[in-house]
C-alpha cells in the first residue's frame, strides 16, 4: 500500500504538477477565442438576456431552464476550491498569481461554451425520458470514436466518486466536528439522507435545488467579504497594484511568504483558474445538456459560468487575503504546509471579523454539499451512458455508500487519484472540441445572422 502511495505522489507530481497540462487547456481556449472571433466579449451581454429571461429560445424539449442548468453546472465548480485553492494560489505564486488566474477565466469562457455547444447539440432523450448529453455523447456521435467516448465516461465516473465525493464530504464532517463538535459519523448519515432525497428526483430536482444553493451561498460569502472590503477600504487599490505590479516581476520573499517569482506566478495563477472553473474538462456539459435552450443559446450562457466561478467569486476570496495581509504572516505557514487553504482564509476574515470563521464554516458546508450533488449526476449520466437507463439506481446507490465512507477516514489517496483521472478525461473531451470545431463555428454563424 505505501508503494502505490508513494507511485500515487510520483505520478501527480509529474503531470499535474508540470506545465504541459495547463498550457494543453490554455492553449485550447486560445485557438477557440481566435477561431471563433472572441465570442466571450460579443456575447456576454446576450448570455445574460438569455439566462435572465429577457431573450426566450426554448424547445419543446428539455428538463432545466437555462437558468437552473447554469447554476447545476456551477454548483459542481463552485466549490471548497474557491476558498482554500486561492490561498494556496497566492502564498506560493503571490498577488501576481491572481492575474493569471483572470487571463485563464476569460480564455476559459470559450473553452467551456465550445463544449457546452457540443453537448447540448449531440444530447439525446433516454427510454425513461431524461435527457442526456456531454462528451460521451459528441465524441460517439460526431467522431465516431466510442472507444474514446467509454474512457472519457469511466474517468468521469471515478473522478465523480474520488473528488466530487469523499473529499467534499471529508470537509464538511471536519468543518463540522471542528466548529460545532458534530461527530464525523452523523455528519455522513445526516448528508446521505439528505444528498439521497436530492438525487432520487434526478436532474429536475438537483436543478431546482442548486438553482437555490447557489444564489444563497453566494450572498453568503460574496456579502461577508464585502464587509472585510468596506472594513479595509484604504488597502483595496494597493492590493489591486500588488497584482499588477508583480505580473512580470513576481515577488521577493517577505516573512513567512514563500517568495514567488514571474515563473510560480504564472503557474499556480494558471493551475487555479483552470481547476475552478473546469473549463475544457466535459463535467459542465453534461449539466447544460438538460437545458429547455437551443444549443447556440446554452453554450452561449454558459459563459458567464468561468465569469462568476472565478472572476467573482475567487477574486473575493483573493482580496480578502491580499487586503489583511493574511498570506506575510509567518504563524499562517503551517495551514500552508498542512494543505490547508480554507484555513488561512478563515484566518484572513477572522482577523477582521473574529466570529467570521463560523460564517465561513457554513460556506465551506454549502459549496461543498452542492458540488457534491453536481457530481453525482455527472457520474450517474456516464454510467447511464455506459450501462443503460435502467441502471440509474444502482449507481446512485453506490455513490451513497462512498459518501458514507469519505465522511469518516482521510481521502487524501483517493483525491490525488481522482485528480489524475481529471487530467486523463480532459485530453478525449478536448480531442471532440478540436474535430468538432467547425461545427461549433457553423452554428455560431448562423447565430450571428439571426442576431443581426
Amino acid at each position: 500500500m505505501e508503494q502505490f502511495n508513494a507511485f500515487l505522489v510520483l505520478l501527480d507530481s509529474n503531470l499535474s504538477g508540470s506545465w504541459w497540462f495547463p498550457a494543453l487547456l490554455i492553449g485550447t481556449g486560445i485557438f477557440f477565442t481566435i477561431y471563433l472571433g472572441f465570442p466571450q466579449f460579443k456575447y456576454f451581454n446576450s448570455a445574460l438576456k438569455i439566462v435572465s429571461g429577457k431573450t426566450k429560445n426554448s424547445e419543446s424539449d428539455g428538463e432545466t431552464t437555462g437558468f437552473q442548468a447554469l447554476t447545476t453546472a456551477m454548483s459542481g465548480a463552485v466549490g471548497t476550491g474557491n476558498i482554500g485553492g486561492v490561498a494556496l494560489a497566492i502564498w506560493t505564486g503571490g498577488p501576481a498569481a491572481i492575474f493569471w488566474m483572470w487571463i485563464t477565466a476569460i480564455f476559459g469562457m470559450t473553452t467551456k461554451y465550445v463544449e457546452v455547444t457540443l453537448g447540448h447539440k449531440y444530447r439525446t432523450t433516454l427510454n425513461d425520458g431524461s435527457i442526456s448529453g456531454g462528451p460521451m455523447y459528441y465524441i460517439e456521435q460526431g467522431l465516431n470514436m466510442k472507444w474514446v467516448a467509454i474512457l472519457f465516461a469511466f474517468l468521469m465516473m471515478i473522478t465523480a466518486i474520488g473528488s466530487g465525493n469523499m473529499p467534499q464530504i471529508n470537509n464538511i464532517a471536519l468543518v463540522m466536528n471542528t466548529e460545532f463538535a458534530v461527530p464525523k459519523l452523523f455528519t455522513g448519515l445526516f448528508l446521505g439522507a439528505l444528498l439521497w432525497i436530492i438525487i432520487i428526483g434526478g436532474i429536475k430536482r438537483i436543478a431546482s435545488v442548486a438553482s437555490r444553493i447557489i444564489p444563497i451561498m453566494g450572498l453568503i460569502y460574496f456579502g461577508g467579504a464585502l464587509i472585510i472590503l468596506a472594513e479595509n477600504y484604504q488597502n483595496i487599490i494597493p492590493s489591486f497594484n500588488a497584482i499588477f505590479a508583480q505580473v512580470f516581476t513576481g515577488s521577493a520573499a517577505v516573512g513567512g511568504f514563500l517568495g514567488a517569482s514571474f515563473a510560480m506566478s504564472l503557474k499556480y495563477g494558471v493551475a487555479r483558474g483552470l481547476y475552478s472553473n473546469e473549463a475544457g474538462q466535459g463535467s459542465s456539459p453534461i449539466a447544460h445538456a438538460s437545458s429547455k435552450n437551443k444549443s447556440i443559446d446554452q453554450g452561449v450562457v454558459s459563459i458567464l459560468e468561468p465569469f462568476i466561478d472565478t472572476i467573482v467569486v475567487c477574486t473575493m476570496t483573493a482580496l480578502v487575503i491580499i487586503i489583511t495581509g493574511a498570506y506575510l504572516e509567518p504563524a499562517n505557514q503551517e495551514f500552508i504546509l498542512s494543505d490547508q487553504g480554507g484555513a488561512l482564509t478563515s484566518a484572513a476574515m477572522g482577523s477582521v471579523i473574529p466570529w467570521f470563521p463560523y460564517i465561513l464554516a457554513v460556506a465551506v458546508f454549502l459549496f461543498a454539499f452542492s458540488t457534491m450533488i453536481s457530481w453525482s449526476y455527472y457520474g450517474e449520466r456516464c454510467w447511464v451512458w455506459l450501462f443503460g437507463d435502467r441502471s440509474s439506481t444502482s449507481y446512485k446507490i453506490l455513490f451513497l455508500c462512498f459518501t458514507f465512507l469519505g465522511s469518516v477516514i482521510t481521502a487524501k489517496n483517493i483525491l490525488t487519484f481522482s485528480d489524475l483521472m481529471i487530467l486523463g478525461m480532459a485530453f478525449p473531451n478536448i480531442l471532440g472540441m478540436l474535430l468538432l470545431s467547425g461545427k461549433v463555428r457553423k452554428s455560431l454563424e448562423e447565430y450571428c445572422q439571426l442576431k443581426r
